[in-house]
This record gives C-alpha cells, sequence and structure tokens, in this order.
C-alpha cells in the first residue's frame, strides 16, 4: 500500500498553554454501488490519532501511530477494513492528538522549540478492490470536512480537557450532517523518513478498583516550572481521595451521572505527605494545574463515561475535585492499566516474600515504563531516556518480548544520532540532550540493546539496524580520548545511594571509559557476527588502546584498587574485565573490604548496582548479594519494601528526604530481577555467545531459601527450574525443550546423588528434564 505524502490539518495555529484549541475531528464520506473484495487504509496521525470505521473506532491502541520525532521517522499504520464497509455510504472519521508534534509539556526538554512543531496533521491512503477488478483510491485532501471536536485540550505529558457539552453525536457515522465543518487545509509534509510501525501497540493490560476513597485536600505544595499564563490553574483543593492500592500507569475512566456544566478536575499523584495529603511535588515540570491534570465538563444528560484521549499518567492516588458526596462511589473511578503489548516470557518466585515483592515492583516497574520504549518514569518526564534503558534491557529482555519494539526504538536512535557520531541522552529528541545528560554510560544503549537482544533471540536483524551507527559512534568516542587516553564527556555513576545525583565516588574517567569498553566489546561481537571484519578489528584495537590507558592510569596494580576506592569501581573492573584473571581474586577483595566497611550496605549508583551483585556471585558470595538486596534497612531494596512501595524508585535516598521525594516508579535499578533469574534460579540463556538455543541451569542454593524458581521461554520453547531444600540434599527439578542444549551445572561443594551419580560423578551433566538429588560433597580431611 502506497505512503500518501499529502498531509491535512484542521488550522494552522497549535496549542499552547496560554491557548487552547480543540482537537480536531477530520471526517470523510463515500458512496459505494457494492461491498468491495478488500479494502484497506494506511494512515499517519501526527502526533496521534484515533481512527473510526462507520461509527466504530478501529485505533490499534493508546497513542497511535507512534512516539517519535517527525524529522527523523513518521509512522503510518495499516488497516483491513473489508469487513467494516457496506455498501451505499461509508465514512471514515479520524480524531487527532497533539503528540510529538506539538509537545508544550516537553518544554523542559526544548521541544516546544523543535523544528518540526506544528498543527496536528494527517496522512491517508485508502485503496479497495471490487469484485469485478476495479479499483477505488483515494487520499485525504481538502474534500475531507473537519470540526473542533470536546477535547479542548491534549498533551502527552499534561492530561486531557473535555467539555462533554460540545459533543457532536454521531460525528463518525452515516448520514451525519456535516454542511457546517470546515474543508480540511493542505499542511506541510513532514521530513523523516515513511515506515509503517512496527512496534508492540500499547494495550490496556488490567483495570483497578479503588482499595480506599476518602475525603482529602490536595497539597498546594506544588512549585511550577515556566511563566505561564494558563487558564485552569487549580482554586479547588478539597475533594475525595482515590487510592488503588499500588502505583503504576494508564488511564482512568471517569463514569458519572452529572449537572450540567459540571467541572470534574482529577488530580494524579503517587505519594502522599506526611500529614496524609495527595502531593503532586514531585512532578514539577509543568505549569500548576498542567501536570498530570484531567478535566471534563458534565453535559448532563444522565450516565457519562469519560476516558482521557493522547495522554496518560503514572499514578496511585486520584483526588477528585468537583464531585458531590453522593458521587464519590467506587464506580467512580476505574484505574485502566496499560503498556507497550510486550507480553511475558520469563517469572521468578521464591520462599522469600521481600524478593517476591522486589521482582513484582521490578515488573510493575518495566511496564508502567515501557511505552512504545523504555522511559524513565510514567508521570514526570515520560522520556527515553538512553541510559536508564541500557542498564535494564537485560532483565526486560528475560522477563518479556520488547524486541519489535527495541528494534523500532533503535531506528530512531540511529537518525537522532549527529553527523560527528555523538548521541543525544534522550530519544526521541528535538535537539537537546547532546550537551548534557549523555556519554559512554548513557550512549551504550545503542550497542547493549541490539546485543542482548541478539543473545536471547537470535535475531540478525536488530544488529544489521544498529551496525553503522556503532561504527561510527565508535569513530566519534575514539576522538573524545584526553592525552592520557581517557574518556570524561558524560554522566557517570548515577544517583548513587545517600548522595546527590552526581555526586560520583568513582571518577567519571573511569565509569566512561569502563562504559566505552563495554561498548567496544559488544561492537565487535556485533560486527563479527555480522561477517564485518574491518569493523570488528577497529572495535578491538579501540578496546585493547582504552582498556591500557585505564589499567595504566586509573588502577594501582600493586593493590588492585580503582581510583576512588569505591564498590562501583571494583564492582565494574571486575565485570567488565579490566583485570587480567590472576588479578582478580585482589580487585575483589578489595571489594569485600569496601563491603565490610559499609556495614554490608551497597554504596553504588545506577552503573555500579548493574554490576555488584553479579560480580559478588561469581565469586562465590550469592549470599552476601542477596542479604544486600533483601535487608530492610537503608540503604536497600528491602528498604524500599519496608517503606511500603510498589514500585522501584528513582533513587535509594526517596522518602528520607525533608524535601519532596523523587520518581517513585523507574526501572533503571531492576536488574536485580535478573540476578534473581541468573544466579538464584540459575537460568543462564547462551553462555557462550554462540546459540541462543544453549541453556545452562547454574543455581545457586542460598541458606536464606528454603526454595526458589524461574522460568524463560527461549526460541525453542519453555526453561523451567526448581529447586527445593529437602534433609537430604537440594532437590532440583528441570524442564527443556528437546531442542536445548546445555549442562547443568550445581555449585561448588554439591554433588549428584542416586542413581545419576553413577553416570556423572559430577557436579555438572547435560541438560535434560527431571528431578535430580543435589548433596553436599564430603570434604575431605
Amino acid at each position: 500500500m502506497k505512503f500518501s505524502a499529502k498531509f491535512i490539518c484542521a488550522r494552522y495555529d497549535y496549542n499552547t498553554y496560554e491557548e487552547h484549541i480543540p482537537s480536531p475531528y477530520f471526517r470523510k464520506t463515500f458512496t459505494l454501488d457494492e461491498k468491495p473484495e478488500a479494502a484497506g487504509i494506511r494512515i499517519c496521525g501526527l502526533g496521534f490519532y484515533d481512527l473510526f470505521i462507520n461509527g466504530k473506532k478501529i485505533t490499534k491502541g493508546l497513542l497511535a501511530p507512534y512516539i517519535s520525532n517527525p524529522d527523523d521517522i513518521i509512522y503510518y499504520d495499516d488497516y483491513d477494513i473489508s469487513d467494516m464497509l457496506v455498501k451505499g455510504e461509508n465514512v471514515i472519521g479520524i480524531q487527532l492528538g497533539n503528540g510529538m508534534q506539538n509537545c508544550p509539556g516537553g518544554f523542559v526538554w526544548d521541544f516546544d522549540r523543535a523544528a518540526f512543531r506544528g498543527a496536528p496533521r494527517l496522512a491517508l491512503y485508502f485503496e479497495a478492490k471490487l469484485r469485478n477488478g476495479g479499483e477505488i483510491i483515494f487520499e485525504a485532501d481538502e474534500s475531507f470536512k473537519t470540526a473542533d471536536s470536546p477535547l479542548f485540550f491534549d498533551d502527552l505529558r499534561s492530561g486531557a480537557f473535555y467539555d462533554a457539552r460540545k459533543e457532536q453525536a454521531g460525528w463518525c457515522d452515516a448520514g451525519f450532517d456535516d454542511s457546517q465543518w470546515r474543508n480540511a487545509l493542505r499542511a506541510e509534509t513532514p521530513r523523516g523518513q515513511a515506515r509503517v510501525c512496527s512496534a508492540d501497540p500499547i494495550v490496556r493490560l488490567y483495570e483497578i478498583i479503588p482499595v480506599e476513597i476518602r475525603k482529602a485536600t490536595l497539597s498546594s505544595s506544588y512549585v511550577a516550572r515556566g511563566n505561564y499564563k494558563t487558564p485552569f490553574k487549580p482554586e479547588r483543593y478539597d475533594g475525595y481521595l482515590y487510592d488503588f492500592g499500588v502505583n503504576t500507569a494508564g488511564i482512568i475512566r471517569l463514569k458519572i451521572k452529572g449537572k450540567p456544566g459540571q467541572m470534574i478536575e482529577l488530580q494524579f499523584c503517587e505519594y502522599l505527605e506526611e500529614d496524609g495529603k495527595p502531593s503532586y511535588s514531585n512532578i514539577d515540570f509543568y505549569p500548576d494545574g498542567y501536570s498530570q491534570r484531567d478535566i471534563y465538563i458534565c453535559k448532563g444528560e444522565g450516565e457519562e463515561i469519560f476516558e482521557p484521549q493522547f495522554t496518560y499518567h503514572g499514578f496511585r492516588y486520584c483526588q477528585v475535585i468537583g464531585i458531590e458526596d453522593e458521587q464519590a462511589k467506587e464506580e467512580l473511578l476505574t484505574y485502566i492499566v496499560c503498556s507497550s503489548d510486550i507480553g511475558s516470557r520469563g517469572g521468578f518466585l521464591c520462599s522469600d516474600e521481600t524478593a517476591n515483592k522486589l521482582y513484582e515492583m521490578a515488573m510493575r516497574s518495566d511496564l508502567a515504563n515501557f511505552y512504545y520504549f523504555p522511559t524513565d518514569c510514567p508521570h514526570r518526564e515520560k522520556n527515553g531516556w538512553m541510559g536508564d534503558a541500557a542498564v535494564s534491557c537485560e532483565q526486560v529482555t528475560l522477563n518479556f518480548a520488547p524486541e519489535k519494539s527495541y528494534i523500532e526504538w533503535i531506528r530512531n536512535i540511529c537518525k537522532a544520532q549527529a553527523d560527528d557520531g555523538s548521541l543525544p541522552g534522550i530519544v526521541p529528541t528535538g535537539g537537546w540532550g547532546f550537551k548534557w545528560g549523555n556519554g559512554p554510560a548513557w550512549d551504550c544503549a545503542l550497542t547493549f540493546i541490539p546485543y542482548f537482544t541478539y543473545l536471547y533471540r537470535g535475531d540478525k536483524e536488530i544488529l544489521k539496524e544498529c551496525a553503522d551507527s556503532v561504527f561510527r559512534y565508535l569513530n566519534y568516542i575514539s576522538k573524545r580520548r584526553d592525552e592520557y587516553g581517557l574518556i570524561k564527556i558524560g554522566l557517570g555513576d548515577w544517583l548513587p545511594a545517600g548522595r546527590p545525583a552526581d555526586w560520583y565516588k568513582v571518577p567519571l574517567e573511569f565509569t566512561d571509559s569502563v562504559l566505552t569498553l563495554g561498548i567496544c566489546k559488544a561492537a565487535a561481537y556485533i560486527f563479527g557476527e555480522l561477517g564485518l571484519s574491518l569493523q570488528q578489528s577497529f572495535a578491538q584495537s579501540l578496546y585493547n588502546e582504552i582498556r591500557s590507558a585505564v589499567r595504566d592510569n586509573l588502577i594501582d596494580m600493586n593493590t588492585m584498587t580503582v581510583v576512588g576506592r569505591s564498590q562501583t569501581g571494583q564492582a565494574l573492573a571486575l565485570y567488565f574485565d579490566v583485570l587480567e584473571p590472576a588479578e582478580k581474586a585482589g580487585a575483589f577483595k578489595v571489594l569485600m573490604d569496601i563491603i565490610g566497611e559499609c556495614g554490608e550496605h551497597l554504596d553504588v549508583g545506577m552503573l555500579g548496582i548493574r554490576a555488584l551483585f553479579h560480580v559478588l556471585s561469581e565469586f562465590g558470595q550469592g549470599e552476601l548479594a542477596y542479604k544486600m538486596i533483601t535487608r530492610r534497612d537503608f540503604p536497600s531494596y528491602g528498604w524500599f519494601v519496608e517503606r511500603g512501595l510498589t514500585c522501584l524508585p528513582e533513587d535509594f535516598q526517596c522518602l528520607e528526604r525533608e524535601k519532596r521525594p523523587n520518581s517513585l516508579n523507574h526501572h533503571f535499578f531492576g536488574d536485580i530481577a535478573n540476578w534473581f533469574m541468573t544466579k538464584v534460579a540459575g537460568i543462564v540463556v547462551n553462555p557462550n555467545k554462540r546459540d541462543c538455543t544453549e541453556v545452562n541451569i547454574k543455581p545457586d542454593f542460598l541458606q536464606a531459601l528454603s526454595f526458589a524458581q524461574a522460568h524463560y521461554e527461549t526460541v525453542c520453547g519453555k526453561v523451567f527450574v526448581r529447586w527445593e531444600r529437602r534433609e537430604d540434599g537440594i532437590k532440583l527439578s528441570v524442564e527443556a525443550p528437546p531442542q536445548a542444549d546445555g549442562r547443568i551445572i550445581l555449585p561448588p561443594g554439591y554433588v549428584f546423588s542416586g542413581e545419576f551419580s553413577r553416570i556423572f560423578d559430577l557436579s555438572f551433566c547435560p541438560l535434560q528434564s527431571g528431578d535430580f538429588l543435589a548433596i553436599k560433597k564430603q570434604m575431605n580431611a
């Protein structure tokens, strides 16, 4: 089907905080002498669209077609409408939202000044094949009719305002009188590459009813950004607080019998102040009244239902202002939890409820922060921060099926790359993020996401998409080295526990240089898999040069201590193989000394925490890693559970400060889910990086647990493992598809028992389904 480049709009001015421009309706009426044999539509709605055929909404999901910079890529969706058309009059109806095309809520990141900013617009190509072999073809043009919708303000980040008194019943049905509607206007064609969107759609996962409803007064402590003269600044604060029990992301359904003109204000937030007041003061990027706020004005004709369009929110609480006491019922609000439709591939469960809750919190944060691509928080920024995605990509790949969405985002990352090879900190961007918010620890998303996706799923398409951009990046970063051969240009061990976000105990030149080593190593592997030998040789040479520079300048080789003497430095040096095998024991001893000095608490930021627990397990200290994760005092993950959080927050000192907390729903500390599955339960996919149907089962029988289990849906079928403690040893149950290869590897000191031991008499055996008994080996005196 053809990509139409003919774009239309309703008007040329666009929505701002000071002046609200309603979301436009469009309709196209056409008559068919017969029902077509086949018919389809290819549509691009910028920023977002909803599509109706003969009065029925058929949009693929929320926020269609995608969230992108339209100067880079413009996305289309295809619809088969063969069964929806009828003989006689037919109607195509479209409603547009602002999305990224006009994003006033993104002014903190300069989206308000983006070159692509403009009024919402659409392109549409219709094609029908008739039984006699004829065709009917048309595109969106000035013959489409348009009018204002009741949605008089919409913004991806801020919310949606809707006046039901301005509804036009049947506006997208046949027989509707559109004689008072205007003709559409021709609009400028966006400059981006046209593509059909292949990312998973954003869907409704499930619904939640409130667990508590009470009278409350909304906190007035919000400090707004920007000097805007907005028409809907809050004037009322008393209302009813709806608590949905968990912090997640989606939209609300309001169901009410209201009075004509009754204005319902819905203010969403994720935490309560000490006095119990709901507060949105940690979402401080927007004008007051436009920070996660929806408004509905009733028409007053029986039961009315409102679900906001072209936006979503992250929240646990909703303060409802403007309702009467008798309207404050449970059925007034329903939480519709949404996310990209990335399914589920993995899972973990054990005997410790703290660990189970942490795993659940990680999964909830992953989904709440996956709207086409990984975002940094669903309530405040909604940006595709590269560093956040990089540290989470392996655990997301282990637990979900994100590869279609990942490859689409990788295309956007490649398009966002500057001519010199540098990358922005956020994607999509209108140009923000090159001067701050990037650097190797963030830029590595370009390489790490394809690398881990390929390791687990074995499809080279994502490697082919990124290869040229990865090589350009290596050329760029090779030129950013200082006189010592080191790199010091970006963000470091962000949000270290107990300290300000950018207070790094390990120097930036170490983390930047070592993360570049990780990029080079992954890049060399990618190039090797694609048969790009010259690029592979360049990546390997750059790796060797930077590794030597780090070893010569940033590590005391006498004591095996990384400059700064920190948990992050020691862990990263071990994780990224900066040290030779014979040197690692000394470096690990230093790490253990530092952990001991910290009272066996973690003392790392988002970079160190991705490596620390894996390093501890690799050196036989899984028990210590588990203790550091699950202990209930600050700082630890268990402390999040102790404080009653239901998602993973942005930092470890959240709620421990006098001022408002940072985000309480982030995913970049979620790699513990990876550790639980690969180190505790022991499912290790593609251990030798040669075949993703190869799986090792390598559990750690932690004394803190009586059982642990996990599963992962590999490319050849489901692998399941469970171990449980018994009086005579450990019962290990394994299920694996016959096409899978690999080994079952017991922890040091354990051997197989029974008939099985007489065959192998080892601590490892070929992968096969069955129940095995592992016992402690009797050590000789």
